[in-house]
């Protein structure tokens, strides 16, 4: 029998199928990937190294999202902001992984590579050692919690006639915006903090 031109499985398609099932359920399983392309569980294990070798493809599908360049932009803050926003983007497209990918260690290649880029970024804009990590995780702690926000519904709070106050709050931010606001307040108090620890201006 002719073999068929195109391949019925390799590591993208197995990270979309997996990725599709997040999305969809929340988790996936490999037998729940094999089903989904028509192959024997078996052959998903010849592509991947296990449940976290598709976690790790998961991750890479969803990273190849962020902007390659907004790392490489200057001056730092604005490369920082510019990371941010993608970052955020490309998370929101696929809330129900986040989850799964925050409770798993790191190991993507391509992941890891824009890690040390963040890091080199804030080593030669000055930044002490000791800070760096605290404040990459605080900015990913921000993005990846903003980006489950983009997928909460709008009326989160449901107001009484005894809570004004919060039925006004609410109000004053106008219909669709309030993740967004909230976005873009923590990200400029992130980098309003980030520059004084620093020690410098936003140019600096």
């Amino acid at each position: 029998m002719a073999r068929p031109r195109t391949p019925l499985l390799d590591r993208r398609r197995i990270a979309a199928t997996a990725l599709q099932l997040v999305a969809e359920q929340g988790e996936f399983s490999v037998p729940q990937i094999a089903r989904a392309l028509g192959v024997q569980t078996g052959s998903v294990y010849h592509h991947v190294d296990g449940r976290a070798g598709v976690i790790e493809l998961i991750r890479e599908l969803v990273c190849d999202r962020i902007t390659d360049e907004a790392l490489t932009l200057t001056p730092w803050d604005r490369a920082l902001e510019e990371w941010a926003r993608s970052y955020r983007a490309a998370f929101a497209a696929y809330p129900r992984a986040i989850p799964l990918l925050m409770t798993n260690p790191v190991r993507a290649p391509k992941v890891l590579a824009q890690y040390e880029q963040a890091v080199a970024l804030l080593r030669e804009a000055g930044f002490a050692e000791p800070d760096v990590m605290p404040l990459l995780t605080a900015l990913e702690n921000l993005i990846l919690g903003s980006a489950l926000d983009l997928a909460a519904p709008e009326a989160m709070w449901e107001p009484t006639p005894q809570t004004p106050l919060l039925a006004g709050a609410l109000a004053a931010v106008g219909p669709g915006r309030r993740a967004d606001a909230a976005f873009e307040l923590g990200l400029a108090a992130f980098l309003s903090y980030a520059r004084t620890l620093r020690g410098g201006g936003p140019e600096s």
